[in-house]
Order: C-alpha cells, then structure tokens, then sequence
C-alpha cells in the first residue's frame, strides 16, 4: 500500500468522488461525509459525543446499522471507523472564551456545512477551504483561525502562524476507512475478510494513540509560545441549541438518532 497524505490525491469531496470511480482505493475521510449523506452531520453536532466509550457505544448502535448502508447506497463502503479527534480552535485575535469572542474572526471549517452553521451560530466567520491550504492561509491573514484536532494543528505546524488556542473540544470527529462499493466488491472474497478485519482491529491502536498524542502535542503545541486557554464550555452549549434544531428540522430520521447517541452517554 502506498499511502498520500495533506491532500496530495485531491481535497475531501475529490477524494470521495475519486473513490467512487475507483482511482482510489481507499481514504479516510471526516467531515465531508456529512456532504454525502445527511445523517453523517450527527457527527456535526457540538458536545454530542462524551468520550471514546461513548462513541464506541455510537458506533455500535448508530453508525453501522443506520449510517453505513446510506454511505453503500452512495458508493462509498465503510471498513471501520478510526478517529479524527477533538476539535478546538486556534486563531490570531484573541482568547475564544465564550462564543461571543468569535464575532468578526474568519474561521476555516472543512467542507460540510453544519460545521458552517455551528460557527455562524456563534458569530465567527466560517469558511470552508482545503487543509493543504490552511498554512498560508493563517500566514498571509487570508484567515484568522481554524478548528482542528491537536494531531492536525501539530502536524501542519499551525502553532508557528497562530496565537490562541483554546481547548473548546466542540466537535469529536470520528474518520472512516472508507473504499468504493463497486471496485470493493470486485476484490474476492477472502481478500475482503482480511482487510476489514485488519481495519477493524486497528481501531483500539488509533484510539490508545491518539489519548496519548493529545497530552503530549498540547505540550508541544504550548512550548512553541501559542497560549492556551480553557473556555467556557456551557455557554458553547448553549450557544448550539439552534444548530440541533436545525438538524433536526432539515434531515429525516436525525432527532431519533440524535436522541439514541445522547441515551447512550448515560
């Protein structure tokens, strides 16, 4: 296997297009999901998940049986799911205390609009842009900030070209190992077997390894001088009423899930 990384196959909606065609094999997309089935912006939706046992019981009684087949019907066939993390902000005006601090900050968001949505409730303002593109974006000013797990903020060297970083853990993202239905279904049968299960045995590896990485990049990530800020995180809580509502609204079936992952946390 020859792996590409920081988006040298295409950004996230190519790639998902690319897997369909087979061009790709496999990705491992996050957010854009919700871009292609609807359901997957559960994912979008602030202070939802807990913890990793929480999304461990999600995953088990949401993702595979309601959001995996919508994803088949696309083309797309989940293998398992790994992690992207919890996501916070970073940016060059001020400390992201209350959501009120993000009025007038022009904020990159990966493509999937509800992430969009959240922030405009918050009063930041959003855009979505490539990640290869972020770095110069934050460096010439184009952007003020953006949102990102500690591994994408470290990895990208986004403490070198930003002030802030404030610990709102907003949004946990989960990455799914994703290949196209149709060249998928093409591999025999045991070829199939040992790949699915290889992925899904990696899950427990991606999950010990990022609880690691997020105390030790923190610290690297405050060494490099970025100051670093708890929110206040009820008030983000609050501030997500309307981005629930919404959801809820506008995609069929989301209040019965929505509802189930939140059981699940108790």
């Amino acid at each position: 296997m020859v792996v590409f990384g920081s988006s040298q196959l295409g950004g996230d909606k190519e790639l998902l297009q690319k897997l369909k065609l087979g061009t790709v094999d496999m990705a491992l997309p996050s957010t854009v999901m919700s871009s292609e089935v609807d359901l997957f912006g559960i994912f979008e939706m602030p202070y939802l998940v807990k913890d990793r046992k929480h999304m461990a019981a999600i995953e088990k009684a949401v993702v595979w049986p309601r959001l995996a087949p919508e994803a088949e019907k696309k083309g797309l066939k989940i293998i398992a799911v790994w992690e992207n993390g919890y996501r916070h902000i970073t940016n060059n005006k001020r400390p992201i205390n209350v959501p009120a601090d993000l009025k007038g900050v022009k904020l990159r968001t990966p493509e999937g609009k509800w992430r969009v949505k959240m922030f405009q409730a918050y009063g930041a303002n959003p855009s979505p842009m490539k990640f290869s593109e972020v770095f110069t974006a934050l460096q010439t000013g184009v952007m003020d900030g953006q949102e990102n797990p500690f591994t994408q903020i470290y990895s990208a060297k986004f403490q070198e070209v930003q002030k802030f970083l404030s610990l709102t853990g907003h949004v946990y993202t989960p990455a799914y190992a994703v290949v196209g239905a149709k060249k998928w279904a093409g591999l025999p049968a045991d070829v199939r077997k040992i790949l699915e299960d290889a992925a899904k045995e990696n899950q427990a590896f991606v999950y010990s390894t990022a609880a690691k990485a997020e105390d030790d990049l923190l610290a690297k990530i405050k060494a490099a001088g970025v100051q670093i800020n708890e929110p206040n995180k009820p008030a983000f809580v609050t501030a997500s009423k309307a981005v629930y509502e919404e959801f809820g609204e506008s995609v069929k079936g989301s209040k019965e899930l929505i509802d189930k992952a939140l059981a699940l946390a108790k």
